[in-house]
């Protein structure tokens, strides 16, 4: 793949495929190989929600507010991979925007029960799930 050194703002790829995501930013590429994949089942480290990831963003991408909204001795560096996740707990459903740092994978093999997990996805025989469209995202 050619990038033209000549274009100008930035821009990314994303692999669906593989979990190597590309940032051009002012004439420099960075690779960046992300820990987790679309699809794969996570949980967060700290608190107790689990979700299955549908996006991934090479480095944070939310708002200055959300960022410090978290308490500064949580808060997470924004040069790591951050998920989008369909996630639950105990209680609810909701979309969760978490950092590389805090997710772990999830091995209890029980399935996502979030709503929207079946418009965007297809269980697999392995317990994951695979994009219902590939070409999306």
């Amino acid at each position: 793949m050619a990038i033209c050194p000549a274009t100008a703002g930035q821009f990314q790829i994303r692999a669906l495929a593989s979990a190597t995501i590309l940032v051009y930013r002012r004439r420099m590429i960075k690779a960046r190989t992300a820990k987790f994949q679309i699809g794969q089942v996570v949980r967060h480290r700290i608190f107790s929600f689990r979700g299955v990831i549908f996006d991934i963003d090479p480095e944070f991408n939310n708002t200055e507010e959300w960022w410090l909204s978290i308490p500064e001795e949580v808060r997470p560096h924004k040069d790591q991979p951050f998920y989008h996740l369909l996630a639950e707990n105990a209680e609810s459903e909701y979309v969760a925007y978490v950092s590389e740092q805090n997710l772990l994978p999830d091995e209890s093999g029980e399935p996502i029960r979030h709503s929207q997990v079946a418009e965007i996805f297809i269980k697999n025989k392995d317990g994951g799930y695979r994009p219902r469209n590939p070409s999306l995202n």
